[in-house]
């Protein structure tokens, strides 16, 4: 359901949450080794994160990428938005507009609109309730690296 790019980028949170206490920062070489995904792709998705000011960056010897979140104050729905675009959650699933353009006259909605609206609103209550933190504290120990994530 989501990107790749959407998965690389909350696998990145996730990992940067659990290392990066007390302002420590982390290497984009080692993010990318560490959860599986090449380094210029992954510079391009935490440059975007760090222009929304969910994470900041160091340029140098001893920079890297660290929170500017509190992780508990970071949702999926916020990731999910920033990567997918706020129109991810309202496209209509089998037409190319949202499911705010097919609410012109009643009965008008696509042939499955009525039953994945309430989906639809499970998912973004999901996303919304879901927080960096507490996928973090979720793992505890349970995964030693994120590539089973």
């Amino acid at each position: 359901m989501l990107s790749n790019t959407c998965k690389y980028a909350l696998r990145a949170l996730i990992y940067i949450g659990k290392n990066c206490e007390d302002g420590k920062r982390v290497n984009i070489k080692q993010i990318s080794a560490d959860i599986d995904v090449p380094s210029p792709f992954m510079a391009k998705i935490l440059q975007n994160l760090v222009r929304k000011n969910v994470l900041s960056s160091i340029k140098g010897p001893n920079g890297g990428f660290g929170m500017s979140k509190d992780p508990a104050d970071i949702s999926l729905l916020e990731v999910v938005e920033i990567i997918e675009g706020e129109q991810f959650l309202s496209n209509c699933l089998i037409k190319h507009t949202t499911c705010d353009e097919n609410n012109g006259e009643e009965g008008h909605h696509c042939a499955i609109h009525q039953r994945f609206s309430e989906v639809r609103q499970q998912i973004v209550n999901f996303y919304s309730e879901t927080t960096i933190e507490a996928i973090i504290n979720d793992i505890d120990g349970k995964h030693s690296g994120l590539i089973s994530l």
